[in-house]
């Protein structure tokens, strides 16, 4: 595909074909125009498995707004839609809403609030609002929920694997498994929930990092190839990036070879004045590896050096990791925590795909509709009560108890002001016997989550840098309790409506003919 096609197939027409028949119909009966308002939410954490998320991370806001400046229905668009047969082979599209499409088939008309990028999010609270015009809120949809929902997914991905490595340094490897050039939006989505570099080169340089890397194997077996060793080639690594060099040490044999020619090159180094920053195992028991490794440096005069691990990683792997060498690295003489402190771990595969858990569920669902410049709420009745959408203009709050930790998020109808209330009725969103009341003076902060980022197309938030949306993200999982952020069955942090909310949806429940059901408990 070249690039001009390329250009073409991700712009305007990056949609489903439902979507331009929908807005088809719209046109027709006059109500393209009628103000309406979407909501986007994901209805559950991804779920690996063997284990569950307790938390998410919000990502790709800002990849979504370049899109949307972008898009809209040029010439190339409306003459692909007119070849468009029907059934019996006539034109799909009329001419009047193909014309309508080339004039305003852009998002000058759409208003947007969202949750900032780097905010911890959970479960049916709404990450993104949409209001404006039908057809064109219609026709975001797909390219919102393709956006959004998959860079939402890596950093939470990324956001547990900062957990569980403690914070040690991160590299994203996964641009080679990556699917497509979804590769760009994962790196950028792991950089937010918790990698600190990565290798796509790509990525790096559209945000503004460094990309990281060591050498691949095969420049060892080039060297062997011509009748030389693997020293050759680490000493040939090391002359060309004397301050950079970092090996790979298991193309041979880890133990036997690689880290013992390693060390030698590292003292040539160091006696030139160099600093070598480490050694990469890529195969292997890693833990055990680690552990004869650190030895081997710790003995040689190389105590600082990084090991880089790769191969494979998730979060159930570097914790075993880690439970391995608190175990076994005594017996070495080998001291567990500061071995741990010095791994840096380059996770690639089970990243950039998001193993165990392949989509994110977020859906896009209409809640209120403008009627003469009254808005009223809207409801889709699902025979799951977990599916039935929260209706109506809502805003989204996040109550933090005294000890400055998150404690629950609250919906509620627009108006409602629970930073100025005494007591505060929180509501299970299902579940009618669940309810209970915090007063404000057990509250250190009610926080607004959803902040104005388009008014009427025109950007009216500043986006943040990767710095700053990477602080936000380190900031609220700190704020939540250890046992939600917990990698194996975490705790249930509570998302609860207001009971007004509570209220509207049950009357709409109850008119449109389906009685409220109790939920099981949970």
């Amino acid at each position: 595909m070249d690039r001009h096609k390329r250009q073409l197939a991700e712009g305007i027409l990056f949609t489903d074909m439902y979507q331009l028949t929908m807005a088809q119909l719209y046109y027709r009966y006059g109500l393209h125009e009628k103000l309406v308002q979407f909501d986007h939410y994901f209805r559950d954490y991804p779920d690996y498995g063997t284990h569950k998320a307790g938390f998410c991370i919000n990502a790709g806001l800002e990849t979504l707004l370049d899109w949307m400046h972008e898009a809209h229905f040029g010439d190339e668009e409306i003459e692909y839609l007119r070849r468009q047969k029907n059934s019996r082979g006539a034109a799909l599209f009329a001419p009047d809403f193909l014309a309508w499409l080339r004039s305003n088939g852009n998002f000058e008309g759409i208003t947007l609030r969202a949750i900032p990028e780097g905010r911890v999010v959970h479960p049916n609270i709404p990450l993104t609002v949409v209001q404006g015009p039908i057809l064109m809120a219609q026709i975001l949809e797909t390219p919102l929920l393709n956006h959004l929902n998959f860079q939402t997914l890596i950093a939470t991905k990324a956001a547990r694997l900062r957990e569980i490595g403690r914070g040690q340094l991160m590299l994203e490897f996964g641009l080679r498994r990556a699917h497509d050039r979804g590769a760009t939006a994962g790196a950028r989505a792991a950089l937010i929930g918790g990698a600190d570099f990565s290798s796509n080169v790509g990525a790096s340089v559209v945000l503004g990092l460094p990309p990281k890397g060591t050498h691949a194997h095969s420049m060892v077996q080039l060297f062997m190839s011509m009748g030389m060793e693997e020293l050759d080639a680490f000493r040939a690594y090391a002359e060309v990036y004397p301050d950079d060099c970092l090996l790979l040490v298991d193309t041979i044999n880890t133990l036997e070879s690689g880290i013992p020619n390693a060390i030698r090159v590292f003292e040539e180094l160091r006696r030139k004045g160099h600093r070598p920053l480490g050694i990469r195992l890529d195969s292997g028991d890693l833990a055990y590896l680690s552990i004869r490794a650190a030895q081997l440096l710790d003995a040689a005069g190389f105590p600082d050096t990084s090991i880089v691990l790769s191969n494979n990683l998730d979060e159930l792997v570097i914790w075993q990791i880690q439970t391995q060498i608190a175990d076994e690295a005594p017996r070495y003489g080998v001291d567990p925590e500061r071995l741990i402190s010095r791994l840096v771990y380059g996770v690639g595969t089970r990243l950039i795909t998001s193993w165990g858990e392949p989509a994110l569920g977020g859906v896009y669902k209409l809640v209120a509709v403008c009627h003469q410049e009254s808005w009223s709420p809207a409801i889709k009745i699902s025979e799951s009560l977990s599916k039935t959408p929260n209706p109506g203009y809502k805003h989204v709050w996040r109550l933090y108890d005294q000890r400055a930790k998150a404690t629950a998020d609250l919906v509620t109808l627009a108006g409602e002001e629970p930073d100025k209330m005494e007591a505060i009725t929180l509501r299970h969103p299902i579940d009618h016997t669940k309810q209970r009341t915090l007063k404000r003076s057990d509250l250190s902060l009610v926080e607004p989550l959803l902040v104005d980022v388009l008014v009427e197309g025109k950007r009216v938030y500043e986006l943040p840098s990767l710095e700053e949306i990477r602080k936000l993200r380190k900031q609220d999982v700190e704020r939540l309790d250890s046992g939600v952020r917990r990698i194996v069955n975490p705790h249930i942090y509570h998302v609860s409506l207001s009971q007004k909310l509570w209220d509207l949806k049950q009357t709409l429940i109850t008119s449109a003919g389906k009685p409220q059901q109790p939920a099981e408990s949970d």
